[in-house]
């Protein structure tokens, strides 16, 4: 073939041409991340249908020498589905079949395309539910999901995505298609693949479908908003919501995300934003009305109870706040996490390194000590809060990304987190499965 032209030819034969997109204001949707953070350009939007079709896509791109960036949903907030220097982007929007919920290994298989809202719909409606959740579930599908190894508000309870992967099919560079969707609970027969496939970021494979972990439907819950003197109040209430045999989630709202968010859904506060030094929101779930543990839980403590519709809006508060964010500004986003007895000086270091002019908006899943720090009008200040930031977390034995991925924006950051050993092993597996680097150069590993 010849050039780019020669490869839209190719990639049509393979996919039908209503499946290749070259229009300009078509591949505007693909090339930009959903908070317009991250631009890119491709010379093609290819939609396949199959994993085969992803294997002869795969194929094609190597023997034209081009790139290739996988995207779902398009929600990432790191640049890693954003294409980059030409590269082909690989949408996976058609991968959304899902097949019966099997009850008795309370398991089910789901396209890379299914949004997470839809997998949830499909779970209920068997009477199972699928664990992992967050504020872009009605976007994000199981194929990002898998990728970031995505948390959400219930790990706390039932873990990450890694947790619920039981099997995968995915795609390597050369067009070689693995599929292991089993799904056997126990298998001890040398390094399990599908694991280390979870939270690749498209580098090492093209996954198409997964084999995911069900958990029991918990219909009834309760929510609560605590008011906190500060962090280390917030903290110390750790060990009495673990106890809880019903908690789902543990999130953390610092004043002025609570305050962004309720002015943005122009909804009253719960409690005064300024009464408080941070807010703990809890959600039980059970079989049973959770409500009593909840109240017994704010009998030492200042809070709301939330039921039915109340917790809804609280939920509808906690969703919003990237959403007011973005609406606010474009600010400085950052996904850190740390021994949750190191919290409060995580944020005090990160106080530290504002210049007066900035805004300081912190919200997160307190039980894992993860903190999404979000900075608007830093300005000209940007880089140095990003590297007083990712220095704190790393220094106090925390990660730099703890569900959002390292994408381009974290790749220069990689090494030092890991340490020489680890990155090194990384980067062989990298290079042993995808020699040619074809699939999303630049992200976890920088050029």
């Amino acid at each position: 073939m010849t050039g780019v032209a020669g490869l839209v030819g190719v990639l049509r034969a393979i996919v039908g041409a209503d499946h290749v997109l070259t229009d300009a204001d078509i591949r505007a949707t693909y090339e930009t991340d959903w908070l317009r953070q991250w631009h890119g350009t491709t010379p093609a939007v290819v939609r396949p249908g199959s994993a085969e079709e992803v294997a002869a896509v795969l194929r094609a791109c190597a023997a034209a020498g081009i790139a290739v960036v996988p995207q779902g949903g398009n929600t990432g907030l790191v640049g890693a589905s954003v294409p980059r220097d030409g590269a082909v982007l690989l949408s996976m929007q058609r991968f959304t079949s899902i097949g019966p919920v099997d009850p008795l290994s309370m398991q089910v298989t789901a396209g890379a395309g299914v949004t997470i809202e839809r997998l949830q719909h499909h779970a209920r409606a068997a009477g199972t539910d699928f664990a992992v959740d967050w504020g872009a579930r009605a976007t994000a599908t199981v194929g990002g999901a898998v990728n970031t190894n995505a948390g959400g508000s219930r790990v706390v309870r039932f873990g990450t995505m890694r947790s619920q992967v039981m099997g995968l099919q995915a795609v390597f560079a050369d067009g070689s298609i693995v599929t292991q969707l089993d799904g056997l609970a126990k298998e001890t027969a040398g390094p399990h693949l599908p694991s280390l496939l979870v939270g690749n970021e498209g580098t090492l494979a093209v996954v198409t479908a997964a084999r995911l972990r069900l958990v029991p439907w918990y219909r009834e819950t309760a929510a609560a908003l605590i008011a906190c003197d500060s962090l280390v109040h917030a903290v110390s209430l750790l060990p009495a919501l673990r106890a809880l045999p019903s908690l789902d989630a543990v999130e953390l709202l610092m004043p002025d995300a609570l305050r962004l968010a309720c002015g943005h859904v122009e909804v009253k506060p719960p409690i005064d934003p300024g009464s408080a030094g941070a807010f703990v929101m809890v959600d039980c779930a059970a079989h049973r009305d959770p409500s009593d543990d909840l109240l017994a839980l704010l009998s030492s403590a200042t809070g709301v109870l939330a039921v039915g519709a109340q917790r809804e809006q609280l939920y509808r508060i906690r969703d919003h706040i990237t959403i007011a964010l973005g609406a606010a500004g474009v600010p400085l986003k950052l996904d850190v996490a740390v021994p949750v007895q190191h919290l409060d000086r995580l944020v005090r270091r990160v106080q530290a390194a504002l210049p007066p002019s900035a805004r300081l908006v912190i919200f997160g899943h307190l039980a894992e000590g993860n903190l999404h720090v979000n900075v608007l009008d830093a300005g000209e200040t940007a880089p140095a809060v990003r590297e007083a930031v990712l220095s704190a977390a790393i220094e106090l034995g925390g990660t730099i990304s703890a569900e959002h991925g390292i994408g381009v924006a974290k790749a220069e950051w990689l090494p030092r987190l890991k340490g020489p050993a680890a990155y090194a092993a990384l980067r062989a597996i990298k290079t042993a499965l995808d020699p040619a680097n074809l699939l999303n150069p630049g992200v976890l590993f920088p050029r």
